[in-house]
Order: C-alpha cells, then structure tokens, then sequence
C-alpha cells in the first residue's frame, strides 16, 4: 500500500468532487451541425439558468457562443425537443434559425445582428412549436414539424410539416405559414429531402404506439412550386419501428428499422450490414440521428449492443470501421460535411466532447468541448460491465461502479453501501460515461450500480419487448436482482442498499418500496407514482398512451393500474426516502408526488420533499442540482449511519 493511504470508513472519504463541481458538469453538448465548413452546436450553461447555447468553432479552432443569455436554443416539440436549429452560409456569412425555448417561435439570426422572430404567436393552450429545421434559402422558406394547440388540454394538438418564409412575413399571422402535409398522423419527423430535390421522406407514428413500437416512413414527391404530393408509407408498421430515414447521395433511400429484432440499416428495402446490433435507438426527441450518409457512399453509424460506437460503414461489403479513441458511447446526434464526420462521444473517464473523424483517414479528434480534468483522475470511478441473473434466469445487464479513492481504504471486513440506480425511459438505458454524479458518491466510499432493466434499449426488440405489460414488475425484479447479487458475492453490504430513480426510474424506485424489502431507503426524482391519473389526463401528449404497452389498457385493466401504483400503497412503504420534483414539469407533475405525500402523512416514514420553482422534467439550474446531490448523500449518510463531511443535513419528517 502507498504512502499517505488512510484507513476511513466508507462514506467519510474526503472527496474533491462536491455537488457544486457535479453540477458545473451536467448535461452535455447536442444537436451537432454544419454551417458552411463550420461546425454549430448546442451546450449547456447550468450557470445561466440551465439554458442552452448554440456553440460556434471557427475555421480556426476557436470556439464562441453566439447567442448571449437569456436566449436558450431548446424545442418543445413532444416535451422532450427535437433538433433547435439549423444554418447555411448566404453572401458568404452564416444564416441561423433557431427555436427559443421561453416562447417557442422560431427565430431567424445573423451573427453580429440580434435574433428577429419569424413565426406568430398563439395564445391557445401550449402555442405553436417548431422543431426539425430544414434551410431552404433558394424557395425563400425554413421547412420544419409544427406542433399546434387546438385547445387548452394537452391532447388537443396537432402536428404537421410546414413551411415558413425566411423573410419574417408569418410573424404577425398563422396565414403565412404554408402546412405541407395534412394532420392525418399524430406525429411527424423532420422532412429529409433527395439530392435532387424532387423526393422527401419523414416518419410518421399515431397513438397509442410509441416511436420504438411501430412508425412508418413516408415518401411523397415534391412539385416545381414547393408542394408534396403522392405521399405513400414505404416500410415500417404497427410492429416494426423505422428510427430515422435519409437520402444517400446518389438517390437511395437509407433507414434504420428493427424489422429484424434489432436496429440495422437499409437501403430500399435491404439491409447493409445486418447484425444483432443496434444502428438506431428510440426517438425520445425528433431529429435524433445514428447514421449519416457521406457523399463518396459511405455511411457514418452510432452503433453497438450496450455502449455505442462512431464508425464508417461500406455498404457494398457490409462492413463497418470503427473510430479509435477513448470514448465508449456516441449520443444520436451526428453531422457530415464531404469525408468529415462529427459527432459527440464520451468514456469513463472523459465527459461528452464533440469529435470530428475523417472518414478518408480514419483519424479522430476532440474539436469542441474538450473535456478537462476538474480534479485528479484518480478520483474518478471504475466502471465494470456485469451481466447477472434474474428470475427464470434472464439476463440482466448494469455497470457497476464501486467505492474508489487514490489516498482511502475502509477497514478490513467493512462492506460498502451501495446506490441502484434506474434509469428512465423506461424505454432508454445508462450510458458508459463518466458522470461526475456517480463520482460524487464512489469518491466518497458508496457503490453504485446502473441496471439496464428488461426493457431497456441497445439490446435488441426482445430485451425491449420484456417490459411489455411488466411495468413495476420486471423493472422492479431486475433491479432487485442486481442489489441482491452484489450483497451475496461480498460486494456490497445487505443492510445498506439503496434504489434511486428519475422519471420512470422514479417509478421504479418508489414501486420497489412498496413491493420488496431490500432496500434501506431510496431517492425518487420527478416520478410517476399514480398509473390512473398520469393514464387519464395529466401527462403530455406524446406518453399518454405510453401505458398501454408498458402496463396496459386501463379501460380492460383498471385492477393491474391501481395495484402496481405507489400511491395507491403507501402503507406498504416503511423505508425513508427523499422525494425531488420540478414544479413546472408537465411530464410528470407534481400532483403525483402530492398524492403520496398526502397518504404516507402520519405514517411515522422518515421523508424529505423539495420542489424547485422553474425547474420542469429534468433539472437544469446550477442551485438545484446542487441542493439534490447534497439532499441525496444526507439521506444516505442518516440512514447508513455515514460520516461525510461537509453536507447539509437533511431534514426529514416522520
């Protein structure tokens, strides 16, 4: 053992890493484009009210926001966004338009000029969104999907593609702004357009299926004066989902389909490298993309089974080259301009940086973004890549990250506490990266274990498919499998397991509560806890029909939503835990976890509930992460009988 090694308790281990550096890390950069010869893209600024920036690289390596605050380039298009912005070059300088999340109107931006709107306002129900930006500077338009409140409730809305004049003439009157399909379907992609111009393609999907169920790509032909015409549905289905659709540069029409049990990529119809891998990966938000074609046929791919690589896929052999580097996960975002490909990559011991690889060299580099050590490396977690065995012996895969610090150990014979985590999605899963959130508690001597559940994506339809109707059962199971499995093999200690959650891995945590006895007390964030009303009403358009596949029709299973739901039974919950909730999230609002709260009241449960003013489903402030990070390691340190130093307490309530 080295020098200057301490002996420490777990969870007394001094750590460099508190909250407030956690928090300066979140989130990462999105939404990778190409202005010119120039690379665009969105970046976090956690500091300046989690808004979003558009991050400019000039051709010679420096890197500038654009826009100042409070401008924030965020979509609210099904919630969750969809690509914000897009730009070409027009008289040789840069032409952007972009959404702004306060208002939702699309802008239009010139740099050195101030953003001048483009779309009108409405005062009906949520307004008019835009999402999808496609720049078409010669017919004078930007084309784009419109989401339009018809009324005041969340499912009355609509969606269609639509044109608006780059010229600012729609900006006082709905008129001007010429739809291009009708509203036949409940949900639409971006339109992509043909080399030629005379063909576009987009997906389109109804309820009650959601994009990972079943969406179909249409292709209708575009007239001299800028209309589409003879739109037909050219694959997908009810049971088949199409990801993402492009043209090649010779006319061909490419998607990723899971017609085969796994995300691969086709051309009209065959498949380019089939392989029990995904090459595509569920639309959470529209413009999401896992390959692009490049204009000498190659094809630029996210793909993997789990973590994801960038690679370079030669569709007349099939096969795929992938870039070397240290990063072991690429997001869905991904921009070509001649050979040069970008795209946004992370590993386990570097953050998201934006990464350009030459598709002729095979070279790849960190252009934007850099990541930077905010502290010594040694600090950082190291990740191990398990599958272990669920009920009937299923697979269950997670990444495990135990308790590691370069100057502590904990006494022989202790054995740390450790935190499961559930991801939400549920239809999604955990990425292989370094999340200085999970550093926060390994450098301070508490495990941490990422179950991707029965259900979660990159492990085919089948795996997918596990969490049909099995909702807060297979979830729950798979997450108890993992906790169990640790605490038997002397990893982890049995007294001092934790469940934390957000979103459906709030669910899943506060289901765990109420259906196992493993856990000693667990964090839910933002969660759905009552089936029936989130079911009936009081989520967002996009999901409210999500619970017919994940649990089932609640006109036929009335019985199975109430009794899967935590707040249906909060006498069963007898651990301590701390609730979080955004009081403008429109997602999963705060009456769900109001509900709860109202029946575990004078139940002697020791809980914490903080609601954020101005954060909605997913923090984004500086001050609010920081205060749940803080919240969280003081409900395990009470509970596990932890000594941290230097967090607040947190008060709980019987």
């Amino acid at each position: 053992m080295g020098d200057g090694v301490r002996t420490l308790a777990y969870g007394s281990w001094p750590s460099p890493i508190d909250a407030a550096l956690a928090a300066a890390h979140d989130g990462h950069p999105e939404w990778v484009g190409f202005v010119g010869d120039e690379t665009w893209w969105t970046e976090p600024r956690p500091a300046e009210g989690g808004r979003r920036t558009l991050v400019r690289r000039r051709a010679d390596g420096t890197e500038e926001s654009v826009l100042p605050a409070p401008w924030n380039v965020r979509s609210r298009v099904i919630e969750y966004g969809g690509q914000p912005w897009a730009g070409v070059v027009q008289g040789g300088r840069p032409l952007v338009v972009f959404t702004h999340f306060a208002d939702q109107r699309l802008y239009r931006y010139e740099p050195g000029g101030v953003p001048e709107p483009l779309t009108p306002v409405s005062e009906v129900g949520g307004g008019l969104r835009w999402a999808e930006p496609l720049m078409l500077p010669e017919r004078g338009e930007v084309w784009c999907v419109l989401e339009e409140f018809t009324g005041e409730r969340p499912g009355e809305v609509r969606r269609v593609l639509a044109a608006v004049p780059l010229d600012g003439s729609a900006t006082s009157g709905r008129d001007a702004v010429r739809e291009l399909t009708d509203d036949r379907h409940r949900f639409v992609t971006g339109p992509r357009l043909s080399p030629d111009g005379r063909s576009a393609a987009w997906l389109a999907w109804d309820h009650p299926r959601m994009p990972w169920d079943g969406t179909e790509l249409v292709r209708a032909e575009v007239s001299d004066d800028g209309r589409l015409h003879t739109a037909r549905t050219v694959a997908g289905g009810p049971e088949e989902s199409v990801a993402q659709c492009e043209w090649s540069t010779d006319g061909g029409l490419l998607y990723a389909s899971d017609r085969s049990g796994w995300w691969n990529v086709y051309r009209d119809g065959v498949p380019l490298c089939p392989r029990e891998e995904e090459f595509g990966g569920p639309l959470w938000k529209l413009g999401h993309r896992w390959f692009a074609p490049l204009t000498s046929g190659l094809i630029a791919v996210v793909h993997g089974r789990g973590a994801s690589a960038l690679g370079i896929l030669d569709p007349e052999s099939g096969e795929v080259v992938d870039a070397a580097g240290p990063w072991t996960e690429f997001a869905p975002t991904l921009a070509v301009h001649g050979e040069r490909v970008v795209a946004v990559g992370a590993g386990p011991r570097s953050a998201y940086e934006v990464v350009e690889l030459d598709a002729v060299t095979g070279h790849a580099r960190v252009i934007g973004a850099r990541h930077a050590d905010p502290v010594d490396p040694g600090y950082y977690p190291e990740p191990q890549i398990r599958t272990f065995t669920g009920p009937e012996g299923r697979e269950v895969y997670a990444r495990v990250y135990p308790p590691h610090h370069p100057g502590c150990v904990a006494p022989g014979g202790e054995l740390p506490p450790y935190v499961v985590r559930a991801h939400g999605g549920p239809t999604s899963r955990a990425p292989l990266v370094l999340d200085l959130g999970i550093a926060y508690f390994t450098s301070r001597g508490i495990g941490v274990a990422e179950v991707d559940y029965g259900g979660s994506t990159g492990y085919g339809r089948a795996y997918r498919d596990r969490l049909r109707e099995q909702w807060g059962v297979v979830d729950v199971e798979d997450c108890e499998a993992v906790a169990l499995a640790l605490a038997d093999e002397g990893t982890a200690d049995r007294a001092r397991l934790a469940i934390r959650g957000a979103s459906a891995g709030g669910w899943t945590a506060a289901a765990s509560l109420t259906t196992t006895d493993v856990y000693a007390c667990a964090t839910i964030v933002y969660p759905v806890l009552d089936l029936t009303t989130w079911a009936s009403g009081e989520t967002h358009d996009f999901e409210s029909r999500y619970l017919e596949t994940l649990v089932g029709p609640l006109a036929e299973v009335p019985g199975r939503y109430a009794e899967r739901s935590p707040a249906e039974h909060a006498d069963r919950i007898t651990a301590p835990f701390l609730l979080l909730q955004g009081m403008d999230d429109v997602i999963c609002p705060p009456a769900q976890c109001e509900r709860l709260l109202a029946r575990i009241q004078g139940r002697g449960v020791p809980h914490a509930y903080l609601a954020f003013e101005g954060e909605g489903h997913g923090f984004r402030r500086t001050e609010t992460l920081v205060r749940a990070l803080e919240a969280e390691l003081s409900l395990y340190a009470q509970v596990f009988g932890l000594h941290p130093a230097g967090v607040p307490t947190l008060e709980l309530l019987p």
